[in-house]
């Protein structure tokens, strides 16, 4: 999720809880300050009660709300001196000119007592007030349209205001995914103004800096080291290839010359793999092109016909269909000399090797030994079964090492005599 709507979320939210509780406090000061308004109002009525009775002691008869607003009652002195003057909320029957008949209304009641001519009477007046349920609904109602007023404002501040904010940052972002060490003539830049942006930047560029420096150093010591180790070992094997043809050497000597110069080859071999797996791994690679994996296969297999002819394996390939992806053709073919390789010298003798090719798979699957390898450790480096010790141990690395370049899966299993390996490429 990008950031932008990830902030949405969380500011949607933030001000879904802002407007319910500012909802709250306006709707609790609102029936605050109605509740006051009445009071004053009753309290006026009360006044004004209490001068017409004075005036007209008629008004005294009225003990009930049926006929008016207020209800008079007379009491003791003792039931006088009790009542404290105090507001209240009730509900009562009453009926309005749209009701059929006589509802529960809420009203404010204000009660409180009085002297008149030696006598002393209880005065109830009454105020209606709003339905809180009704007002509760409309606040509700209001409440949530301001939410959605804000929640769509907000969203067309962020379409406009915060993703051109947020350009300059994505536009980099995009520059970062396309920068390829070894490839890339500039490194990737941002045109703001803002700080956070410009800090990013200037650290992104340190790091790149230092990485340049780092990758070029570590090129030029994968060439240095390629050369400085095939001279001397070239040497050491022509050293040893003379001493045999001209030297007067007694049988078992030739014999153990020629176990040093198998020695030597292994590390040649073991030196070529080695570079190979670190320039796979430092992306010296990347000249991608259409590559038809069924060619490449072909090719392999006649460069290893007369091998498996010597060894009796028979080599049988299925294509399916055309096997078609981006890559450097070079690693293509690295990629499937070695499953190949590994595929026959490891086999039995007569053995068999059977090759699938589908849209976007390789199945290289051989006899051989009747034990399945170790699924942890058949990709790491150096491993090798007990049944091939000459090996360098690290072809099969070499293999998964192509697949993480180019994002490939490649599996192992073991099924009916056969050892499997399947590389998906899609």
């Amino acid at each position: 999720m990008k950031l932008i709507n990830k902030s949405l979320i969380y500011l949607s939210a933030a001000l879904l809880l802002i407007v319910g509780v500012w909802a709250t406090v306006f709707y609790v000061n609102l029936i605050g300050e109605i509740k006051e308004s009445v009071d004053e109002g009753l309290d006026n009525y009360k006044r004004q009660i209490v001068y017409k009775v004075s005036k007209d002691t008629s008004l005294l008869g009225k003990e009930n709300f049926d006929e008016s607003f207020f209800a008079i009652h007379k009491i003791s002195k003792s039931q006088a001196l009790q009542i404290h003057e105090h507001y209240r909320d009730v509900k009562l029957y009453m009926q309005d000119d749209d009701d059929e008949k006589p509802e529960l209304e809420p009203v404010r009641m204000l009660s409180t007592a009085f002297e008149l001519n030696g006598a002393y009477y209880k005065l109830d007046i009454i105020n209606s007030m709003v339905e809180e349920n009704d007002l509760i609904e409309e606040f509700f109602q209001q409440a949530v349209w301001l939410y959605v007023i804000l929640l769509v404002s907000i969203i067309a501040i962020n379409s406009i205001v915060l993703r051109r904010l947020w350009k300059p940052f994505y536009s980099f972002l995009d520059q970062l995914k396309n920068f390829r060490l070894g490839q890339s003539e500039t490194l990737p830049t941002i045109t703001t103004n803002t700080k956070e942006f410009t800090d990013l930047h200037e650290a992104v560029q340190v790091l790149l800096t230092h990485t340049i420096a780092t990758f070029n150093q570590q090129k030029q010591f994968i060439g240095n080291a390629s050369h400085e180790l095939q001279t001397p070992l070239a040497i050491i094997t022509n050293k040893l290839e003379l001493l045999i043809e001209n030297g007067d050497l007694k049988t078992a000597q030739v014999e153990e010359m020629a176990k040093i110069m198998g020695i030597v080859q292994r590390l040649v071999r073991l030196n070529k793999s080695l570079l190979l797996l670190s320039k796979i791994e430092n992306k010296q690679f990347l000249d991608n092109k259409t590559v038809v994996i069924n060619t490449v296969i072909a090719e392999n297999v006649e460069d290893f016909e007369a091998i498996a002819e010597f060894k009796g394996v028979e080599i049988q390939v299925d294509n399916q269909q055309e096997l078609v992806t981006e890559m450097d053709r070079a690693m293509a073919n690295v990629l499937v000399s070695n499953l190949l390789r590994n595929a026959l010298f490891y086999n039995n003798p007569d053995g068999k090797i059977v090759i699938k090719l589908t849209a976007d798979s390789i199945h290289i699957k051989n006899t051989g030994d009747q034990q399945p390898l170790d699924v942890e450790r058949i990709f790491t480096r150096f491993y090798k079964s007990d049944s091939n010790q000459a090996s360098s141990g690290l072809g099969l690395a070499i293999v998964k090492a192509i697949c993480d370049l180019y994002q490939f899966t490649i599996t192992y299993r073991f099924e009916d005599g056969f050892h499997e390996f399947v590389v998906n490429v899609n």
